[in-house]
């Protein structure tokens, strides 16, 4: 392939980023500078750019890549993931998008200690910065998979990976949560750009959706809605109803929201943007299954864009990249903000001056880069981590849904028993034999051991808590 036409499609892409990056730093400043003015906006930003902000969140290389892969084999139902994300954003903007608002809280785990305890906050963190710095990781080695596979004349596989690192480690040093958000409206209309033109010129080779059909190998499922497996498909839902409501950074974004009815517009907007992705990307894999018979399932989407012409290979690949960058970004900020927060300024230097506040937040930022890349080095472990880490969720969904909704089934010491017991659980699921799993997904144990913790609770703790939002 021509390689210097899609780099210079990517090189415009990146000199968008970096000036809607650097023009940022000012809105940041005047949401007061510190650790809200940037890493939660100033709380000052409107629904829209909130819902991009999700929507970048949500549509990583899981949700292209990784969605592609599976439609490689199960076809259209991979598409259901996606889905799934949208479903736990809809959720979120009718129940508790407003109240996240109004609690006017950094954290999830400040949450924890307000109505708990200080132990509660610590497992909270600890659970949290597992899940998002292993998430984080996979943004790398998405990027540099991404960069590899499609321009091989210039790129390795640790060479894609380290300029996918500098690219959204400068862009969120630079200009916080404001940067985050406006690059991320740009970064959505460029993966809706790029998979929807690569879906439509795809289709078009092969003669229309009724020739893809027609030309898939007969044992290939095609567009059957529930060839993933109805048992998966709960699962999925489970898993991502139970991440959109626990995991800081997407409930951060509620945080940041300008009021109530922007955040409860920015969930709701964002799963409408969420939602069609997989579907969308999944055409990808079942055209590689026609194209490339044989191949890896990880490389249906690449080699599919392979075959396009130049200019559409740049455009497709600035979406792909766009969405890595987009998850990365605000998966980093969510997790530089629980260290600021809730080690630094809770336990060690808690009366900061706004500037050294900013200062310890790049300073997070930087250091978790460090260390999320040296993660991704070692990625053999990394994918039975991540599933894992989203399905921690659970004790954490049950907690705050059970403080906002039904406090008086809680316990001073529901949240630190939980937490504890699902993560006690998750770990067992780890090292047990394959053959003594009698649960098709982890979600379902950990589901199963959050609810009989917290209801065995009151048995032995009679300290109700106090909830006055």
């Amino acid at each position: 392939m021509t390689h210097w036409v899609p780099v210079t499609v990517v090189a415009l892409y990146l000199v968008v980023l970096f000036g809607v990056t650097w023009w940022a730093r000012r809105l940041t400043e005047k949401g007061g500078g510190g650790m809200v003015g940037y890493l939660l906006a100033g709380r000052g930003l409107p629904g829209w750019i909130a819902a991009a902000l999700l929507a970048g969140l949500a549509v990583g290389g899981a949700s292209t890549i990784g969605v592609a892969e599976r439609a490689y084999t199960v076809g259209f139902s991979a598409g259901w993931y996606n889905a799934a994300w949208a479903a736990g954003a809809f959720i979120v903007a009718a129940a508790a998008a407003r109240r996240y608002r109004r609690y006017e809280i950094t954290t999830l785990p400040e949450l924890f200690e307000r109505h708990y305890s200080v132990t509660a906050r610590v497992l909270g963190v600890i659970g949290q910065l597992i899940i998002q710095v292993v998430i984080t990781s996979l943004q790398y080695v998405a990027g540099g998979a991404i960069l590899s596979s499609l321009m091989p004349e210039l790129f390795s596989f640790r060479t894609g990976m380290l300029v996918t690192v500098v690219v959204f480690v400068a862009i969120t040093l630079i200009g916080g949560f404001w940067a985050a958000g406006l690059t991320n409206v740009i970064n959505v209309a460029v993966i809706y750009l790029g998979i929807v033109l690569g879906a439509v010129l795809t289709v078009g080779e092969l003669g229309g959706l009724g020739a893809l059909r027609a030309q898939l190998p007969e044992v290939h499922p095609g567009f059957d809605l529930w060839a993933v497996g109805p048992g998966l498909i709960a699962a999925w839902f489970l898993v991502m109803i139970s991440t959109c409501h626990s995991t800081q950074a997407v409930i951060q974004i509620g945080f940041a929201a300008k009021d109530e009815s922007h955040a409860t517009r920015a969930y709701l907007l964002g799963g409408l943007l969420i939602l069609p992705v997989g579907f969308i990307s999944a055409i990808f894999g079942m055209a590689a299954a026609i194209m490339h018979p044989g191949i890896v399932p990880a490389e249906a989407l690449p080699r599919v864009v392979l075959g396009l012409s130049p200019l559409a290979a740049g455009i497709i690949l600035a979406g792909l990249w766009a969405a890595d960058v987009s998850t990365a970004s605000a998966l980093l900020l969510g997790s530089a903000t629980l260290v600021s927060s809730d080690i630094v300024k809770r336990f060690w230097a808690p009366n900061l001056s706004p500037a050294q506040d900013q200062r310890l937040c790049r300073i997070a930022v930087a250091v978790l880069s460090v260390i999320t890349f040296g993660l991704a080095l070692t990625v053999q472990g990394i994918l039975k981590a991540l599933l894992i880490g989203l399905t921690l969720t659970t004790a954490y969904t049950l907690i705050v849904l059970a403080t906002m909704f039904a406090p008086s089934l809680c316990r001073k010491s529901s949240a630190t028993w939980t937490l504890a017991t699902t993560m006690l659980a998750l770990a067992a699921w780890l090292v047990m034999p394959a053959e003594w799993r009698f649960l098709p997904h982890p979600i379902y144990a950990a589901w199963i051991v959050s609810l009989v913790t917290f209801f065995a609770i009151p048995v032995f703790d009679k300290r109700r808590i106090e909830v006055s939002a």
